[in-house]
């Protein structure tokens, strides 16, 4: 019963069999092999988008940082939710590859609006010299309180980003369980909205590690490839980042383990909130759940072998009908029968 994150579970046999036909023989590297090519033709056909630029690194960080590097200069500012993974998880990685930008918070949640971006764009960029310049939107697609944007809602943000002339990157670390979520094309959720670069997440959705980074405007990405090169993030034997992007992209693997994914976490949301004491604090589409109970109650949990994140105090100690924040997080791979005894957890005292 281990619903601490989706990057803890194990990588699906297709990806391992990707790999292992992919070491076999010799290839050229740093992107130049074949598999790269066939990376390329199924991302552009995915996305619906010919012309794209596609790029590989190996980690979520890396992708968002060179990203935001290749739109911004070290002068500007990128806006994000307060709680955005390139504020909160990333220990300053935006700053120090795009050598400076700052980051200016919009709100106080996960979702921006366009009336608190609006007010953040508003309060920049006005002082000359002397402050920084408008610089990019970050949005992250699950949000990291297990939100989802809804299409019109990306609209929005994306229409008055561009009402500014700022560019939109999306942190996709979930983006499938997204398009899932909301029953869309990948096209849908980024260029058709104004999206500027997409993270195409892999590694929480299955993969060992690998985030394809899709500029919609070949001409935005100018940069990248030397950035990823100076930053340490282009790899030699790169082969084995595009065998595991290929495995995912064939057959729509990535959208079958979103499902499931997503398929699990509405079975746990079903049988959490049919609990009294209970209260769930996220709109619960995608694959990640956010809920208050007891410390009882998570003790009860935690002691019958859940593993899950709590925060808001301290587990074992204090008040045992004081209220805790749980998150539960389901991937592809969470077993039937966890989820049976999880569900059976919560109808016993």
């Amino acid at each position: 019963m281990f619903f601490a994150s989706d990057n803890s579970g194990p990588v699906p046999q297709e990806i391992l069999d990707a790999l292992t036909e992919a070491n076999t023989g010799y290839t050229f590297g740093y992107g130049a092999e074949p598999l790269m090519e066939e990376v390329q033709h199924l991302i552009r056909d995915m996305f619906e988008a010919p012309s794209a630029s596609v790029y590989l690194t190996a980690t979520g960080t890396a992708a968002n940082a060179l990203a935001l590097a290749t739109l911004v200069d070290p002068f500007d500012t990128v806006f994000c939710s307060p709680v955005a993974h390139i504020e909160e998880d990333e220990c300053n990685a935006p700053e120090f590859y795009t050598g400076g930008a700052k980051l200016t918070l919009v709100g106080d949640s996960d979702r921006m609006t366009p009336d608190s971006l609006t007010r953040a764009i508003e309060s920049q960029g006005n002082r000359g010299v002397h402050g920084p310049q408008r610089g990019a939107v970050s949005i992250t697609q699950v949000t990291e309180m297990g939100n989802v944007y809804t299409l019109a809602d990306l609209q929005a943000l994306c229409d008055v980003a561009k009402s500014y002339g700022v560019p939109v990157h999306l942190d996709g670390a979930r983006f499938a369980n997204a398009v899932v979520a909301l029953g869309c094309s990948p096209a849908d959720m980024t260029w058709k909205r104004g999206v500027d670069v997409a993270v195409f997440g892999g590694t929480k959705n299955g993969l060992m590690g690998v985030e394809a980074v899709v500029f919609f405007d070949a001409e935005q990405a100018d940069t990248f490839e030397l950035r990823r090169k100076r930053g340490g993030h282009l790899f030699s034997k790169h082969r084995y980042l595009s065998a595991q992007m290929a495995g995912y992209l064939r057959n729509d693997l990535w959208h079958r383990l979103a499902r499931q994914a997503n398929a699990k976490c509405q079975k746990v949301y079903d049988g959490l909130r049919a609990v009294d004491d209970v209260t769930i604090l996220n709109d619960v589409t995608a694959n990640m759940i956010f809920f208050t109970a007891p410390r009882a109650f998570h003790q009860h949990l935690q002691g019958h072998g859940a593993r899950y994140y709590v925060t808001g105090g301290d587990l074992d100690n204090g008040d045992p009908q004081s209220g805790l924040t749980g998150r539960i997080v389901c991937d592809w791979s969470c077993p039937d029968d966890a989820l049976d005894s999880f569900l059976g957890l919560l109808k016993t005292p």
